[in-house]
């Protein structure tokens, strides 16, 4: 089952964040992570924040691999310094059973 980093935040600092989208991409990568949604201008009821961000994983372990990884814990601070908003990781695709 596909594992899913989702994020959801908004930009408060551009210039501390400009170094995140490229260093981020390569971590992703090498992880074998694919971006599956990236909308700088998010419309959802509910929800505060511009950027949505769905990246998956083969699984929910690798995406926290991922996440606990020494590349991405080295870098991911240009972008917890730069915006606000939240994140989860989550297993899925859920099916519905009646």
């Amino acid at each position: 089952m596909s594992g899913y980093v989702i994020s959801n935040y908004t930009l408060n600092d551009q210039e501390k964040y400009e170094k995140y989208p490229q260093a981020v991409l390569a971590t992703v990568q090498q992880y074998g992570g694919k971006y599956i949604i990236r909308d700088d201008d998010a419309k959802v009821k509910g929800c505060p924040h511009k950027r949505l961000v769905v990246i998956e994983f083969e699984s929910e372990e690798a995406a926290w691999r991922w996440y606990k990884s020494p590349e991405y814990s080295a870098i991911k601070h240009y972008r917890e310094e730069a915006s606000e908003g939240w994140g989860a990781i989550v297993s899925g695709p859920v099916t519905k059973k009646n």
